[in-house]
């Protein structure tokens, strides 16, 4: 095997494992949407994420991961604020304003401030033109959304509340391109590296960070007081949990698996369906109207953040197709010399002696 080459998996499980990051991450704006019926959005967090934590948590136990390690529990911290706190206190409390559909469109835009926030990845990203094209097609695109919301009401306090909303989406957004992009030049030591924890546990600490401040924010916007149990509606109760097993946990871990048996690029193209997968369920199951606006809004960042990838693509694709011409190479070498042992590298063309 190639080094760097992808393990072999089961053909049905990648397939299970494609529909599970297609499907039910697209899904849970929706099923955010439909909680926010009973739960005030604070508690809805604090509820998800704390109860998620604690069976991911129980799991690494069980598995017998390590749970501790100061450094790594801190950088979990401050990835878990931004990406699961700051970012997922914005969809949630954004989505008693805006459909899950329009905020899993904005989300997909977060391929702009990828670009524009990895300052090591300059010189590299502006060089490319399709690179630069799809950030200005992308920023036009969540412009469009805006101007949609803006005039899809004709109350001047709710369409300030919307573009309120979409702001808080957009800020959501990039605090999770921020938080990613700590983790990705997270520096370690060698000896850091080798005490470091396990994937999972660092996620389940995010999940505890985000927990814990959804539940501070909540008792200081004194949700906790007006909430009662008995108020939740029976739906609502499997709404949260569809966002803990299937949202938090079963999506993740079916993420990180594929990350193991497939290409990355590969993976990353659940941002291509997450949007139409909410917006479908938008139109079909709530009160929203999915606008035409939305659609061409929703085409265009798409179509942006397949320009922006292109780049990427096309270098995987072509560093792929490298190491398939060398595995035949080497393999047509081999039952060159099987064929008659007497052979020698004299005899054999020097193409077939790349490694």
């Amino acid at each position: 095997m190639l080094q760097g080459q992808k393990k072999a998996a089961s053909a049905l499980m990648v397939v299970v494992a494609y529909f599970i990051i297609y499907v039910v991450w697209g899904s849970t704006f929706f099923f955010i949407e439909k909680a926010l019926h009973s739960f005030p959005p604070f508690i809805l967090g604090s509820f998800r994420f704390v109860a998620a934590s604690a069976i991911l948590m129980t799991y690494c136990a069980i598995k017998g991961y390590k749970l501790f390690n100061k450094r790594s529990i801190q950088e979990a911290a401050i990835v878990g604020f931004l990406l699961l706190f700051v970012d997922m206190a914005g969809v949630i409390w954004a989505e008693q304003y805006v459909s899950g559909g329009v905020a899993a469109i904005i989300a997909a835009a977060a391929a702009i401030w990828f670009i524009l926030l990895d300052r090591p990845k300059w010189k590299e990203n502006f060089s490319s033109i399709s690179t630069v094209a799809g950030v200005a097609l992308g920023f036009c695109g969540v412009v469009m959304l805006f101007a949609e919301q803006i005039m899809a009401t004709n109350d001047n306090t709710d369409g300030t509340l919307k573009v309120i909303a979409l702001s808080i989406l957009v800020l959501g957004s990039i605090a999770w391109t921020v938080g990613s992009l700590i983790s990705k030049y997270f520096k370690k030591s060698e000896k850091e590296e080798k005490e470091d924890l396990h994937v999972m546990v660092k996620t389940a600490w995010q999940m505890v960070t985000a927990g814990v401040l959804f539940n501070i924010t909540a008792l200081f916007t004194g949700e906790y007081a007006s909430f009662t149990l008995s108020s939740v509606a029976p739906v609502d109760w499997f709404n949260l949990g569809y966002l803990i097993t299937f949202g938090s946990i079963l999506a993740f871990s079916s993420y990180i698996w594929l990350l193991q048996v497939r290409p990355a690029m590969e993976v990353s193209t659940y941002a291509y369906v997450n949007p139409i997968i909410a917006l479908i369920l938008s139109h079909f199951f709530t009160s929203h109207v999915v606008t035409s606006l939305q659609i061409v809004g929703l085409a265009v960042i798409l179509f942006s953040v397949l320009l922006m990838s292109w780049k990427a693509y096309r270098t995987k694709l072509s560093s792929r197709n490298k190491r398939k011409k060398i595995l035949q190479q080497e393999n047509s070498l081999e039952r060159l010399i099987a064929a008659d042992p007497q052979t020698d590298n004299k005899h054999v063309p020097e193409t077939e002696l790349v490694h």
